[in-house]
């Protein structure tokens, strides 16, 4: 949707720092009135929309000044690829590696390691593991943005991987929306709607509602999910110099028959077996159901001196309920038998609190004008895990001959539920920066985060009492080589508590060390293109790594590797004409232990991204696009399981049939390719080619 009216201020100008004031001396004429009520509703649209993302330090830059590799994953790129969950919508970010091992679970990654730095609308959030789990709705988003490489900034903890920050929908200052209906390939049924309004005359209090609700099969067998998503936001002006913005979501998905884990590839033979695209472990009576509640209310407040002052509550509540069956082992080549089953059911409870207090603001020295950004944050976290036991059953053993029917073994006789987790953690992050202007063309950032991180509760019949204090610095330097062209360096200490725990059920210690990264970021077209390339290498020690299976417990336990990663990227993003938009991106990776020997072998080490975007000159209402990502061959050397290089393509058509009515066509994977979608942990197969047809109307 596009912001009408001649009152909009440009996003872009807001960024570059000009506000605008119901101060203005204007003179008044005989329709002083009308010209009045201009000044009042120009003074609400800037204060109004004046939410910039800052970044990778907190300090209003723009990306081509930023001394660190970012992406964004646009509204304009979520709609013409269909990414309807935040897992498609991050498969178009240039980098990022969506690890779905398991069809209820996903890790994102980032030049060989696990993100696990997540934030919404600039604010870091609790992320257990860094597993995603279920199908998280993308609808409610304006944007992604993906910061590569280690941020001692955002969040004050965090490895050399990179940190996600999702960006919320806003109320725009039109009444205007519109609601859309897609089908698909797997039965797949798609509802959406998005409207914002004006609730008062002036416009000087808005809001917003998005809803969706989808349901599918799968191109594996059996499987089928559902879910329905709200997601409603306010915001308004409750003085000249302050806003006030609420919003509420509301998430409810279901899963039936999901795997747990992924399939088993390895013969007795030492052979790695292939199956048809889908093969699936699960059995019918598996399930897995998530419900995610979150809200937040930010208070913004501009002094008379445009120094800001933000204030920001963050609340989150995550349940889940499954029913699950694993299985392990490896497969005779003449019988396929050799499995063991094993059946598991759970409950979990996730729940947080944050509080984020943030001023900027400039100062004068040497003659200069320099800006400085100071914070506070307490986050407080809660999970507890419970589980079932069960009484003897045909489960729990080894299971008929792969690939079996989804009613072959019948689900277990469940007990009560047993409490087996209970941990309360609290982060406590104290942060600073400044930007000091040296000279019109070099500008060096500073800062730091001091950090208490305490880790209570029990696991596994384990009584946890952590408690670790930190302080990371940071350091960058960028320098204007012309009005185009800006090379940079940077400096960040990693520091990341972990949630693996040992053989004896005890938490592996953080992850330290230091992430250094140097680049050139150059604008092309009229500033209309952007081309960067980075250099990056980081060292990690004590990186929580699988080392085996309990006997006792049968779950997996970790231990600390010390790791040591390099490489360099290109990416080029933009429009070339008016017509043509590209975005172009390659990787290059090395990762090796200290000594010497090659780590995390599942991240391929050279990735592609791309996607080509174009509308006809003479056709204006057709534009036509295709996108994807090569790899590089990967291996998972706990399971002996490889998977070649391989190319994902998807294209998409989009007619513009009338300024209300819009059709598009999405057809995904055009060449069927055939893939294990990841070895961080063994995934599954793929999507064969699956399209999608949706009509969108505007009013």
């Amino acid at each position: 949707m596009k912001l009408k009216g001649s009152f909009v201020l440009s996003p872009l100008i807001l960024a570059m720092g000009f506000q605008a004031h119901a101060q203005q001396a204007v003179p008044l004429a005989a329709n002083e009135a009308i010209k009045t009520e201009q000044i009042e509703r120009i003074m609400i649209v800037g204060v109004r929309q004046d939410r910039v993302s800052q970044g990778a330090t907190g300090l209003t830059m723009e990306i081509n000044e930023t001394p660190q590799s970012i992406s964004i994953v646009s509204a304009e790129q979520i709609k013409n690829y269909a990414a309807n969950n935040l897992n498609d919508a991050l498969k178009l970010a240039p980098g990022i590696g969506v690890e779905e091992w398991e069809t209820n679970r996903s890790n994102y990654t980032s030049r060989g390691f696990e993100i696990k730095s997540t934030q919404i609308d600039g604010v870091g959030l609790p992320n257990n593991w860094g597993i995603v789990t279920g199908a998280m709705e993308a609808y409610g988003y304006e944007k992604v943005e993906v910061i590569r490489g280690a941020n001692g900034l955002l969040t004050g903890v965090g490895n050399s991987s990179g940190t996600i920050n999702y960006v919320r929908k806003r109320p725009t200052n039109e009444n205007e929306g519109e609601v859309g209906l897609s089908l698909g390939s797997f039965n797949k049924q798609r509802l959406n709607a998005d409207y914002s309004a004006l609730l008062t005359e002036s416009g000087s209090w808005a809001g917003r509602v998005v809803v969706a609700v989808e349901e599918s099969d799968s191109h594996l067998d059996a499987l089928s999910n559902d879910r329905s998503y709200i997601y409603g936001v306010v915001d308004g002006q409750l003085t000249d110099n302050s806003t006030i913005t609420a919003g509420f979501s509301h998430q409810d998905a279901n899963t039936d028959s999901n795997m747990w884990g992924g399939l088993v590839f390895n013969y007795t033979d030492g052979s790695q077996a292939e199956w048809g695209e889908s093969a699936t472990t699960t059995q019918e009576w598996g399930m897995w159901d998530t419900i995610s509640t979150s809200g937040f209310v930010e208070y913004a407040y501009i002094f008379d001196n445009d120094w800001e002052l933000n204030l920001t509550y963050n609340t989150q509540k995550f349940e889940d309920k499954s029913k699950l069956f694993y299985v392990y082992g490896s497969i005779d080549k003449e019988t396929k038998l050799g499995l063991v089953g094993w059946p598991g059911k759970f409950e979990s409870e996730f729940s947080s609190d944050i509080i984020d207090l943030t001023t900027i603001g400039k100062y004068s020295l040497f003659n200069r004008d320099h800006e400085v950004t100071f914070g506070l944050s307490r986050a407080k976290s809660n999970q507890m895990n419970y589980e079932y036991d069960y009484a003897t059953t045909s489960a729990a053993g080894p299971t008929p001959s792969f690939p079996y029917a989804q009613d072959a073994i019948p689900e277990p006789v469940w007990r009560d539920k047993a409490k087996y987790s209970d941990i309360d953690v609290t982060l406590t992050r104290f942060f600073g920066s400044t930007k000091f202007n040296i000279s019109e063309s070099l500008f060096v950032i500073a800062g730091f985060n001091s950090i208490k991180y305490i880790r209570e509760g029990i696991n596994s019949g384990n009584d946890i009492d952590n408690s670790e204090s930190e302080i990371s610095p940071y350091a960058g330097i960028t320098y204007a080589i012309s009005d185009d062209v800006n090379a940079y360096v940077s400096y960040s200490d990693i520091y990341q508590p972990q949630e693996q725990y040992d053989l004896q059920g005890e938490f592996i210690d953080p992850t330290k060390g230091v992430n250094y990264e140097a680049g050139l970021k150059t604008q092309w077209f009229d500033h209309n293109l952007l081309a960067t390339f980075a250099i990056f290498s980081a060292e990690q020690e004590d990186l929580a790594t699988y080392a085996g299976t309990n006997p006792e417990t049968a779950q997996f336990y970790y231990k600390g590797t010390n790791v040591k990663s390099k490489g360099f990227e290109v990416e080029i993003v933009g429009q070339i004409t008016e017509q043509l938009n590209v975005l172009l991106a390659y990787t290059a990776l090395s990762l090796e232990d200290f000594s010497g020997e090659d780590a995390n072998e599942w991240a391929p080490r050279q990735t592609i991204n791309f996607s080509i975007d174009y509308t006809l000159p003479q056709m204006s209402e057709f534009t036509f696009g295709v996108g994807g990502k090569w790899q590089s061959e990967t291996l998972n050397t706990t399971y002996a399981v490889e998977q070649d290089a391989y190319l994902l393509l998807n294209t998409f058509a989009r007619w513009e049939a009338s300024e209300q009515l819009t059709v598009q066509a999405n057809i995904n994977n055009i060449t069927d390719e055939k893939y294990i979608n990841s070895l961080l942990n063994v995934g599954y197969y793929g999507a064969p080619v699956n399209a999608t047809l949706g009509v969108t109307y505007l009013f």
